[in-house]
C-alpha cells in the first residue's frame, strides 16, 4: 500500500472481504456547493450507498495524507472550509502531501486515490472536459487524461454543461475511453437529459456495465470507463434555458479573465445565481441518482470478482 495513503477501517474491511465500495470526490463538498447543503448532500450520498449494500469512501487529502474514507467530522470540516481548501488535481498532489496540507480531490485525484486503495467504482456529479474556446485557451480538464489511464468506472451525469461537449467526446474517443449511456443513446448534459451528441454504447443494467469493465480488466486494457447517467426527468432543466444561462456565465468568465482551475467553480456559481438556485437542486438530485447506479454497479462487479475467486 502507498505509504501516504490512509484507508478507513470500514473501507479496508469491505475491500478485504470483497464487498462493494464506491469512491466519492470531495471537491463537490468544498468547491461545488455552498454550506450547509454541501455537507448535507455528502452525508446523504453516503447514506444512499449504504442503503444499497455498498460502502462509501469519500476521498480527500487531510494533513498531507491521502484519505480513502472520511469521518462525518472530516466531511463537515471540508464543507465549512469551502474554497479555503485547495482544489487538488494531479499536479497538486506531491506538493500538498509534502507540505502536510489539505486538499479537496477532483475527479482526477479521486480516481487516482481510489485506484491506489483498490476501489473500482466512483460516483460524481459531472466530469470536466474540453472547455468552450479551448482551441485558443487550451483549457482541457485533467479528468480526460485520467480516464484514459486509471482503471476506475466513473458514474456521472455527463460532462458538465458548461463545456464543449462535442470536443470532449472527440478527446475521449482519441484516448480510447468507452463512453456508456445508462438507458440512453444520447450523452446527458448534466442539468439536462439531452445534448444532441451520441454515446458509444447504451447499457440498461448495472450488471451489463460491470461485465464490460470486468472484461476490460481481464483483457489487460488500461484506463477507466465513463458511465453517463441522465438526471431524473423531474429535475431536468430545458436545454434552451440552461444553454442561455451558460452562455451568459461563460461570457462573464471571459470578461473577468478567469481561467484554469478557477473556471468551473465560477461558472457553477453563476449558473446557480442566474437560475435562482434551481441548478443547485438539480445538481444535488443528479448526484444522488449517480450514487444509486454506482452502488448497484459496484455490487455487480464484486459479484463477478467473487465468481472469479471460485
Amino acid at each position: 500500500m502507498n505509504k501516504y495513503l490512509d484507508i478507513s477501517e470500514q473501507v479496508r474491511e469491505a475491500l478485504a472481504a470483497g464487498k462493494p465500495v464506491v469512491a466519492l470526490e470531495s471537491t463537490i463538498i468544498s468547491h461545488g456547493m455552498p454550506y450547509p447543503q454541501n455537507v448535507e448532500t455528502a452525508l446523504n450520498v453516503e447514506k444512499i450507498i449504504r442503503e444499497l449494500g455498498a460502502v462509501p469512501a469519500t476521498i480527500a487529502i487531510i494533513g498531507g495524507r491521502l484519505k480513502a474514507g472520511l469521518s462525518p467530522e472530516e466531511i463537515d470540516y471540508l464543507g465549512r472550509s469551502g474554497s479555503a481548501v485547495a482544489k487538488a488535481s494531479r499536479r497538486d498532489l506531491p506538493v500538498l502531501v509534502a507540505r502536510g496540507a489539505d486538499g479537496a480531490t477532483t475527479v482526477t485525484t479521486t480516481m487516482m486515490i481510489a485506484a491506489m486503495a483498490g476501489i473500482r467504482v466512483f460516483a460524481t456529479g459531472g466530469i470536466g472536459g474540453v472547455h468552450r474556446g479551448a482551441e485558443t485557451t487550451m483549457d482541457i480538464s485533467a479528468d480526460l487524461e485520467e480516464l484514459a489511464q486509471t482503471p476506475v468506472v466513473v458514474v456521472c451525469a455527463g460532462a458538465k454543461a458548461i463545456l464543449d461537449l462535442g470536443l470532449t467526446l472527440e478527446y475521449l474517443e482519441t484516448k480510447g475511453v468507452t463512453v456508456v449511456g445508462y438507458g440512453t443513446e444520447e450523452l446527458p448534459a448534466f442539468y439536462s437529459r439531452k445534448s444532441g451528441f451520441g454515446v458509444d454504447y447504451r447499457m440498461d443494467t448495472p450488471e451489463e456495465i460491470a461485465k464490460a469493465f470486468h472484461v476490460k480488466q481481464e483483457l489487460g486494457l488500461c484506463g477507466g470507463m465513463l458511465v453517463t447517467n441522465p438526471i431524473p426527468e423531474e429535475y431536468s432543466m430545458p436545454e434552451d434555458v440552461i444553454n442561455s444561462v451558460i452562455d451568459t456565465a461563460v461570457a462573464e468568465c471571459a470578461a473577468q479573465g478567469i481561467h484554469g482551475k478557477e473556471t468551473t467553480p465560477f461558472l457553477l456559481k453563476r449558473v446557480k445565481e442566474l437560475t435562482g438556485g434551481e441548478s443547485l437542486e438539480s445538481n444535488i438530485q443528479l448526484v444522488y441518482n449517480n450514487a444509486r447506479l454506482a452502488a448497484k454497479t459496484a455490487a455487480a462487479l464484486a459479484a463477478l470478482e467473487e465468481n472469479d475467486r471460485g
